[in-house]
């Protein structure tokens, strides 16, 4: 996808080797950075539900990372309680025992003594998830600790760097161990230059952090947080270049190569021109697409004379 839009992904996420990275649990040298956050309306601690509320303004700051929405909601986990250790069994005393003093519970929460864990952070209404150069809006984000999942909804689910924007109708969802993106339901990716792919679904496959990243242009890489190995498109696809638009029922763009190659009912138009066959080639950097006919297929095609040069 692009470097920084999955950057931001991956600091929310907890990718444990992102730099200035939002994770909620511990940092990679197992020192917890703390979550401040503020809210106009108030903040409540329902000790049934483990749950602390923000309401009003609702903000959390965490390193360079900024989450707002109109609620924010912290939920806990008890953390076990270790085990004790048997002692072993001492001689018989002849004296009578020592009173032993009433244990004090004034004050006590499970966050007070510390044996409470941040489980899943909420945010619901106008959520908007900033760094000083990207941005992500929806109606709602959920982050998960224990799987380290990122999930945002909405009705005006769109994430901006200052070279890309993506859309999507359904969600956008990152998996910080399994190095993945997958944006759902009409998912659009458009650079500055007027480059895009579009499919139901785009999964991007991603590096880790320290890994052999690549770093051409903008829909390759993932900046510090590790690179783009590959983006799957599946369902209407569409890729759009400075001078063609291809379709296909399925797409696979390699940062490597900056190929995409389309497959499954592939159409290929420029201008007038239009070229029908069962697989195409589109090298992203160059801009044009070459259609390719498989073992036994054909490839077919409506030519106007001076209006392209379709391949």
């Amino acid at each position: 996808m692009t470097k920084s839009l999955f950057f931001l992904l991956a600091m929310l996420a907890g990718s444990p080797a992102a730099a200035q990275e939002l994770n909620l649990g511990a940092t990679p040298d197992g020192v917890p950075l703390p979550v401040h956050i503020t809210a106009t309306g108030g903040m409540s601690w329902s000790q049934d539900a483990q749950t602390v509320t923000a309401s009003g303004n609702a903000k959390a700051v965490r390193g360079n990372v900024t989450i707002e929405a109109d609620q924010l909601i912290a939920h806990y986990l008890k953390a076990p309680t270790p085990a004790a250790t048997p002692t072993p069994q001492a001689a018989p005393s002849t004296q009578p025992p020592a009173a032993t003093p009433a244990a004090s519970s004034a004050g006590a929460t499970p966050f007070d003594q510390g044996n409470a864990q941040l489980d899943t952070l909420e945010a619901t209404g106008n959520v908007h998830i900033f760094t000083a150069t990207d941005n992500a809006w929806g109606d709602k984000a959920i982050y998960s600790l224990k799987s380290a999942v990122l999930v945002l909804t909405g009705q005006n689910l769109k994430l901006t760097t200052p070279q890309d924007t993506l859309t999507a109708r359904d969600s956008v969802e990152y998996y910080a161990d399994q190095h993945m993106a997958v944006a759902r339901g009409n998912a659009l990716i458009t650079t500055q230059d007027g480059r895009s792919i579009q499919a139901d679904v785009i999964t991007a496959y991603l590096t880790p952090a320290g890994g052999n990243a690549t770093s051409a242009d903008s829909l390759s890489g993932l900046g510090q947080s590790g690179g783009l190995e590959r983006v799957e498109a599946v369902g209407h696809v569409i890729v759009r270049t400075k001078t063609d638009t291809v379709t296909g029922d399925r797409g696979v763009y390699l940062a490597a190569t900056q190929q995409a190659r389309l497959g499954g009912n592939v159409h290929i138009i420029q201008g007038q021109n239009e070229l029908a066959g069962g697989d195409a080639l589109v090298d992203m950097k160059s801009g044009t697409a070459t259609l390719l006919a498989g073992p036994g297929g054909q490839v077919s095609g409506t030519i106007t004379p001076g209006s392209g040069d379709t391949k």
